[in-house]
C-alpha cells in the first residue's frame, strides 16, 4: 500500500474520513477534549507519517504516558479548534483550519474525559518546537508502521468487561495504550483502510485511569 506524502495521499484519507459516519458521545459528567492524529512527511522513502509525544513523569494527569497532541476545549471551542489550539501550543505547529481533514470517533476515557480525534494534514517538514512542560519527547511513527498486520493486541483484564488495546510500535520501543491507542488504531482502519471499525468499547489499562 502506498503511504506516500503528497496530495494524492491526502485526497485518498480525505474521501474515506467524509465517508466514515463519526459517533459522537453525549455523556453527562465527562470532560470535552480533542486531540490531533496529524500527518506529516518526511518518512523513509518519502511516506507520511503520525506526531506522537511522551508526557513528562511530572504531569498529575497521565504522566510518563505516550499522547497525541491536545486537551480539554475552552469554553466555546469546536474540537477542530480545539485541536489545532493544542498542536500550536504544545508543538509550535501552527496550522489554520484548512489543514482539517475529519473527525474519529469520540472516545470516553476511565479518567473523565470524551476524547474528539480530529485528523489533520501538516506540512512536509514540520519545524517543531514542543513544550517541556508539556512534552518530554516527540515520535514519528510511519504510516505504514501503524498499517502493521501485528497491530494492535488485546489484552483481557479482571478490571473490566472489555479487553484493554494497545499497539506495539518499533518508533516507541514499546506499546502505546488506550487511549491513545484507540486512535491510531481506529485511524489505520478509517483512514489508510477505509474500514469502519469502531473502538470506543476497548478498555485502557489502570494506570491510565488517573
Amino acid at each position: 500500500m502506498d503511504f506516500a506524502y503528497g496530495p494524492e495521499l491526502r485526497r485518498r484519507i480525505t474521501d474515506r474520513l467524509n465517508q466514515f459516519s463519526h459517533q459522537p458521545l453525549d455523556h453527562e459528567g465527562l470532560c470535552h477534549a480533542a486531540v490531533g492524529v496529524v500527518i506529516i512527511g518526511g518518512g523513509e522513502g518519502g511516506q507520511g507519517r503520525v506526531l506522537l509525544t511522551k508526557r513528562p513523569d511530572h504531569l498529575n494527569r497521565h504522566g510518563g504516558q505516550y499522547a497525541l497532541p491536545g486537551g480539554r476545549l475552552d469554553d466555546g471551542e469546536t474540537p477542530e479548534v480545539a485541536a489545532l489550539r493544542e498542536l500550536d501550543e504544545e508543538m509550535g505547529l501552527y496550522l489554520d483550519a484548512t489543514a482539517v481533514m475529519g473527525r474519529l470517533d469520540d472516545y470516553p476515557t476511565r479518567s473523565g474525559f470524551r476524547i474528539t480525534p480530529i485528523v489533520i494534514w501538516g506540512p512536509d517538514t514540520a519545524e517543531l518546537n514542543p513544550d517541556p512542560n508539556e512534552v518530554a519527547r516527540v515520535f514519528h511513527p510511519s504510516l505504514s508502521e501503524l498499517n502493521r498486520p501485528e497491530l494492535p493486541e488485546f489484552r483481557d483484564t479482571d478490571a473490566g468487561e472489555h479487553p484493554v488495546l494497545s499497539v506495539r510500535l518499533p518508533t516507541t520501543g514499546g506499546s502505546v495504550f488506550a487511549p491513545t491507542a484507540a486512535v491510531l488504531y481506529q485511524f489505520r482502519e478509517v483512514a489508510l483502510r477505509g474500514d469502519a471499525t469502531r473502538v470506543s468499547h476497548f478498555d485502557q489499562p489502570q494506570f491510565a485511569w488517573k
